[in-house]
């Protein structure tokens, strides 16, 4: 099975190669900057987890399938921006020799249409033969990348860098101030790249935003703010949710007021299974406090207007996180946080597959700081389109149903806990949930 897969790899790289060569190309090099109506569209794709069950005939129909999605999202909608929030790839499923080139399917309808995109990197896509550090250099062989790695360090994760987005007017960058700042964020998880300990055994990498992470963070923007002298309203993406995110859902998410699927309960945040100390035990610890700086930070960031998350498939959720929350610490400031879509065939559960949609406008960003967004499913529909505006969370929405796709060979069930850890784990299974 496998030289099958290396020769399907190989011509679909082949085909997208050509297609670069027969086809006009914008400069990627250049900066991000709103269309010439004042727009600027994101598409975010997350938990797509190609490469699952790469040895048999079901896993690559999935990874066809989830290019499908991408295709009729992409058909439907005109992003000036795809993301990748996290889980491009199912590490723990792929071979050593072919794990990057998983990188070349997803990117393919992008490269296609001519769009850039930029990735956060989430726990699967970190693996005893996968991670961020090898997914990126399979990302720059082509030129729409805009993925980078601005901090450095083993602890640090690879995915952590921001992106300008300026006024179309702007001749210069260097006279331009961003009209927004696009932040991404790795979150880490999953396995150490080709580490065992004495035992033999795979080694855990933490899954929280590093703190040497949010330092860089909070140094640049203190730059650019200073370099500019005014405050920048941005956007934040990082693959797994902070604590925060499971203390809202435990508030409590309405349908009409947090439109949204809201089935993974409770959800799975950063530091989970993981011991104050640092020890990964998830016997002995639910949850470690290691978010915290993170959360921190984004609650006290001028400008930031929303932070999107993946990780768990079965939420699709904003919510307003204002005030402390039981069992937190950190007080929320109005920061929306939000998870997107399950874009993927790969991965757990069998709601409808999809995309959210972040439209931000150059005139509601000088009115009142606020972006709409929605989420366009494979089939096609819009569902839970709602303005992040001063008002969100008081206001009334109509619900979003809860569909599910009808493929029965098609679906994974969620199987929690793990042996030996409170961490998810998913297993093949006909039907979904």
């Amino acid at each position: 099975m496998k030289p099958v897969l290396f020769a399907v790899a190989f011509f679909i790289t082949l085909s997208l190669q050509r297609s670069l060569r027969h086809r006009d190309q914008a400069d990627f090099s250049a900066p991000l900057r709103f269309e010439k109506d004042g727009t600027f569209q994101i598409s975010i794709f997350e938990d797509l987890h190609f490469g699952e069950n790469a040895w048999d005939a079901w896993g690559p129909q999935q990874d066809i399938n989830s290019v499908r999605v991408i295709n009729q999202i992409l058909d439907a909608e005109s992003p000036s921006l795809v993301v990748l929030n996290g889980d491009l790839i199912t590490g723990e499923n792929t071979y050593l020799e072919n794990s990057t080139t998983y990188v070349d399917q997803i990117v393919g309808p992008l490269v296609e249409r001519g769009l850039s995109w930029a990735s956060t990197y989430g726990n699967h896509d970190h693996s005893f033969n996968v991670t961020g550090a090898t997914i990126l250099a399979r990302e720059r062989r082509w030129p729409n990348a805009r993925t980078a790695q601005m901090v450095s360090g083993e602890d640090a994760g690879v995915s952590n860098y921001y992106l300008p987005v300026y006024d179309p007017r702007c001749a210069s960058t260097d006279k331009c101030a961003p009209q927004l700042i696009l932040w991404f964020f790795d979150s880490r998880g999953g396995w150490r790249y080709q580490q065992k300990d004495a035992n033999g055994d795979k080694v855990g990498q933490p899954d929280w935003v590093d703190v040497g992470v949010v330092n860089w963070f909070l140094q640049t923007n203190a730059e650019l703010t200073n370099k500019h002298q005014k405050v920048m309203p941005s956007l934040a993406f990082v693959h797994i949710p902070t604590n925060a995110s499971l203390a809202l859902q435990e508030a409590g998410v309405d349908g009409h007021r947090q439109p949204g699927i809201d089935d993974d309960t409770p959800l799975a945040q950063q530091a989970q299974g993981w011991c104050p100390d640092g020890r990964d035990d998830g016997d002995a610890c639910a949850y470690g406090g290691q978010d915290v700086p993170f959360m921190q930070a984004v609650t006290t960031m001028p400008g930031l207007m929303a932070l999107f998350s993946g990780h768990d498939h079965g939420d699709t959720w904003c919510y307003k996180w204002e005030g402390v929350l039981p069992g937190m610490t950190v007080a929320g400031n109005g920061l929306n946080v939000c998870f997107g879509q399950h874009t993927g065939y790969g991965g757990y559960g069998s709601w409808e597959r999809g995309s959210r949609q972040v439209l931000i406008t150059q005139a509601q960003l000088k009115e009142e700081k606020a972006v709409d967004t929605w989420i366009r499913l494979e089939s096609g529909n819009v569902v839970g389109r709602v303005s992040l505006n001063a008002t969100y969370g008081q206001d009334k929405y109509p619900e979003t149903p809860n569909t599910k796709t009808s493929c029965p060979t098609c679906n994974y069930t969620v199987v929690t806990p793990m042996p030996g850890t409170k961490r998810k784990r998913t297993v093949r299974g006909p039907g979904g949930l």
